[in-house]
């Protein structure tokens, strides 16, 4: 059996690869797929404290997690699609007037 530290140190990698992509790359999408893997790397901890404790409750939160993935998944890529329309990019450098 894999022991419990494994997973939260596969979590947490995933977590702060996530976050560089966030914090680093201007790319909609590379942030996009960055924040879906800060996502599955909570989903991972829910998963693995739900086998070591031996409760079903994050098992329930991980469903939870994926239905919010999957609807900022597809808000995102809309979002992403009408930027793309309206200016060919996907760089948030070239969407400096949505500061508020």
């Amino acid at each position: 059996m894999i022991p419990l530290s494994w997973y939260l140190l596969l979590s947490a990698g995933l977590f702060v690869i996530g976050a560089i992509g966030v914090i680093t790359r201007k790319n909609a999408l590379v942030i996009l797929m960055s924040i879906e893997l800060m996502l599955n790397s909570a989903g991972i901890n829910f998963i693995a404290f739900s086998s070591y404790l031996r409760d079903v409750t994050g098992q329930i939160f991980v469903v939870m997690i994926i239905a919010v993935a999957a609807s900022e998944a597809a808000i995102g890529l809309a979002i992403i699609i009408s930027m793309f329309r309206n200016k060919g990019s996907v760089s948030f450098d070239d969407y400096q007037s949505l500061k508020g």
